[in-house]
This record gives structure tokens, sequence and C-alpha cells, in this order.
């Protein structure tokens, strides 16, 4: 399996075996957040791998009311996304079932080794998110080589506070994104659904289709 044949058929996870992930397993696929690219080598990510049946379950309750509120909202309407259907039934499940997945990565960031240069521009900040998430990409591909699913969540963020109690966080770290990690009930897609490149990638000025790059 090549890395695009990685990158083509990992998709999100929400069905779980109980299969448990050995240890050497676990820090095979983390061991890969090391490599991502961070800001000045500064490399302010760090993993709390979450086995433990009772924190799982606390942090699958304060996930839960989170979740209800937007699925309510999609459901009357006032939330509008792209989902199908059946995907969010699909999500609605993961977040029901969470806790009975193998293992649960709280992504955490030391805020001080992060540097947004976006922070003044009147607009939510994203660059700080560069010393970060390509190590969470890192762990999401090293999980599917090894045949493991994973999910990415940032919803659990809105209850730090409570994350960081629960974990013993220390005051100086913030959490990122939680990934659910285990061997997947059903099989990796062949192929995800994406949009063609030519809506996404452009030469010289936004909306200048790139040469060659398919409009389907």
């Amino acid at each position: 399996m090549t890395l695009l044949d990685i990158m083509r058929t990992n998709g999100t996870c929400r069905f779980y075996k109980p299969d448990p992930v050995s240890d050497a397993m676990l820090a095979q696929v983390l061991d890969a957040a090391r490599w991502g690219p961070t800001g000045g080598n500064r490399q302010p990510v760090s993993f709390i791998a979450v086995r433990d049946r009772r924190k799982k379950e606390a942090l699958q309750a304060l996930y839960l009311p989170i979740w209800n509120t937007y699925f309510e909202g999609y459901r009357s309407g006032s939330v509008r996304i792209g989902a199908t259907p059946s995907l969010l039934g699909n999500a609605d499940y993961f977040a029901h079932h969470m806790a009975g997945i193998p293992v649960m990565l709280v992504v955490c960031m030391r805020l001080a080794d992060v540097h947004p240069t976006d922070h003044q521009l009147g607009r939510l900040s994203i660059v700080g998110g560069a010393s970060v998430y390509p190590a969470v990409q890192n762990v999401l591909l090293a999980a599917r080589e090894a045949g493991l699913g994973t999910a990415l969540t940032t919803l659990l963020c809105a209850e730090e506070p409570k994350v960081k109690a629960l974990l013993k966080i220390p005051e100086d770290i913030s959490t990122a994104a939680m990934v659910t990690l285990g061997w997947p009930v059903k099989p990796f897609p062949k192929k995800l659904k994406r949009r063609p490149l030519g809506d996404m990638a452009f030469v010289d000025e936004y909306g200048a289709v790139l040469p060659g790059a398919p409009t389907e």
C-alpha cells in the first residue's frame, strides 16, 4: 500500500471492535507524530492515551451534551451541514458508544510553544494549528497503515477545564483534539469522496484553475 493509497482510504471510523490495541502498536502509531513539522521545531504536541474505562466514560459524558445539541440542531434545521442522514446517524452511534472504543487519544499542546502570526487580523486565528495538526495527521496515517481505524474530533475542547481536571493536564497545556483508535468493524472505504482538484487548486490567483486539474 502506497502513501497515496493510505490517504485515499483513510475514512473516519465510527464502529470499532472491542479488541484491545497493544502497547507496542500504540507506541508505533504515536511515534509517527514526532515527525510532523512544527514552528521553530518547538514540538508543542503531546498525547494522552486514555484506556481506563471509567475515564473514557467520563469523557463520553462530557462529549454527549455538546454532540446532542449539535445533532438536534441538524434535525430541527437550525444547523446546516453537508452530511447525509446516514453519516449523521453513524456519528450519533459513535458519540453514544465511544467509551467502548479501545483508545481515546487526547491531543495536547503547549501554547507557549505556538506562534500564531495571524492573531491580529480580526478573524479566527488558525495559524497555531500548523504546529499541531500535522502531527495528528501523521497519527491517522500511521494507524491506517497498521489497519487501525480512527476518528478525529474537536468537540471535547469546549470542555477543556473538565478534561484537564480528569486527566491531570498541567495548567500551561491546552487541548487541541481527540482521536479514537481501534480495530474497525467495517472495511476501509476503497476511496474517499472528495471535491475535485479543480475546485480547490488555483494558479497565480484565486479561482484560476490549475491547468490539468480535473473539475469532476
